[in-house]
């Protein structure tokens, strides 16, 4: 993942501060500068705005003041107001200015401590946007900035594609001097009529490929491991791994995406239910463009 910059969508809520941390952090690991943005809507076609000056100067004003107490415990860390119809669109736009590399928002309003809840603009960002996404749980903002990224963790699965999301989760390990772990859920969910011993051979078997692939495929300086999850169902072998504070998984964007596209897909969607760290989730590239 080449990170040139990091967009961080921020709001004056947890779910905001959450998404400001995590970007402080990625931004660290891979010493990439960090724009923290605040999309406020766009007048242009929006009969529920106002058009006072008087009014859209306050707006602004209060924006920008959020965005000041904010990174303040940051430095470095720029802010800036935006326009636009949709949040999301602001965001991406504001990845387009700066070359950002990824997209940071927060997820964890409503939700459990620890987990994901998808919003408006995470849910219209994971299916929509050319550059991959980071969904900072609910109590990102209290994980020790000390902690950095301790490793990086990639779900590979066994469809056509792999190789992009194996790329950049080396790209990212590489660059943040993180260990790197191949986590497969092959073995999960098969139809119930297939024996549990057969389930355990399946995904063991696709661990074993992918990681003697990666040892091939990477640096030599990169350290990597493979683990295979087990449990009744995705969202169980999820919760059964360990995860570290601060650590980072990596899931790829569904076939169903366009090219450089983000859509997550089932799976991914199901272990983002049960993940206790952040998700990037990273687009496909069609063969035409690799």
């Amino acid at each position: 993942m080449t990170a040139r910059r990091v967009v961080v969508g921020y709001t004056a809520t947890d779910a905001g501060a959450d998404a400001l941390a995590l970007g402080a952090r990625l931004g660290a690991a891979l010493d990439a500068p960090v724009h923290a943005v605040v999309v406020l809507p766009s007048a242009e076609n929006n009969v529920s705005i106002p058009t006072d000056v008087g009014y859209e100067r306050l707006v602004q004003d209060t924006a920008r003041g959020w965005l000041r107490e904010a990174v303040a415990p940051y430095p470095g860390i720029r802010g800036h107001v935006r326009f636009a119809q949709a949040v999301s669109d602001g965001l991406v736009a504001a990845a387009e200015e700066f070359d950002a590399g990824v997209i940071v928002v927060g997820t964890g309003g409503g939700g459990s401590r620890g987990r994901h809840r998808l919003g408006t603009t995470a849910e219209e960002l994971v299916h929509s946007a050319p550059v991959p996404v980071a969904l900072a749980p609910e109590g990102a903002r209290e994980v020790d900035p000390a902690v950095g990224l301790p490793r990086v963790t990639a779900a590979i699965g066994t469809r056509p594609g792999a190789e992009v999301l194996l790329d950049a989760a080396a790209s990212l390990s590489g660059r943040a001097k993180a260990p790197l772990r191949l986590l497969s859920l092959a073995g999960v969910d098969l139809p119930g009529r297939v024996d549990a011993s057969l389930t355990r051979l399946t995904g063991h078997a696709h661990a074993e490929s992918v990681l003697d692939a990666a040892r091939t495929a990477l640096p030599a300086e990169i350290e990597v491991e493979a683990v295979v999850g087990a449990g009744s169902d995705i969202e169980d072998a999820v919760s059964r791994i360990d995860w570290q504070p601060g650590e980072v998984a990596l899931v790829g964007s569904s076939r169903l995406a366009q090219p450089r596209r983000l859509f997550l897909g089932s799976t991914a969607g199901r272990i983002l239910r049960a993940l206790p760290v952040p998700m990037i989730v990273v687009p496909r590239t069609s063969e035409a463009s690799s």
